[in-house]
């Protein structure tokens, strides 16, 4: 993944597998990375519904380890969480330990773990609330990390393509 990103000569984060494949396609951008299947959580259907939608061309397939965290803001335990808010492709990793630990608590999707981070540091989220997202994210929203590595399968991996435009439309454009 960082080899892939290297190549990059700038980063956008554009949150959804819609946004980037549509960004390809109007050319506002020139090479795009989207998550097209995890091990645990299985295919990500926004990916196919991107894809359906889109041409593009799959420049390469490569797999990224994911690790999960619970993240809560500065103060609150584990014993005060009353939802959980994530990606649906991260509670479903995360499934086996929110059903242990949270079975009676409310899980919400969002539409990116990221974002769900942001929300809660920004206060769009009521203090009770925890989030599943990266470590990444806990250091740059300012959250705690309640619990490490929260995914179910000791080797989370996830399958991602890096793609650019279709040919069809590379050659249109040069018209």
């Amino acid at each position: 993944y960082r080899r892939q990103r290297q190549m990059c000569i700038r980063d956008r984060y554009l949150v959804s597998s819609m946004n980037v494949l549509n960004s390809l396609s109007d050319k506002s951008i020139d090479t795009g990375i989207f998550a097209m299947e995890n091990a645990q959580g299985g295919v990500v259907i926004e990916s196919v519904e991107a894809l359906a939608k889109n041409q593009c061309e799959i420049i390469d397939m490569f797999y990224v380890e994911i690790s999960q965290n619970l993240l809560a803001i500065e103060g609150v335990s584990v014993g005060d969480i009353e939802e959980i808010h994530s990606h649906e492709q991260a509670l479903k990793q995360c499934k086996d330990y929110l059903a242990e630990k949270f079975w009676s608590k409310k899980l919400v999707e969002q539409d990116d773990t990221a974002k769900a981070a942001q929300d809660l540091a920004s206060g769009k989220l009521p203090k009770h609330v925890a989030v599943i997202a990266s470590k990444f994210s806990a250091e740059k929203y300012g959250l705690k990390i309640l619990e490490n590595d929260i995914h179910d399968l000791k080797r989370n991996l996830t399958c991602l393509l890096y793609t650019s435009p279709s040919p069809r439309d590379k050659r249109q454009s040069r018209m």
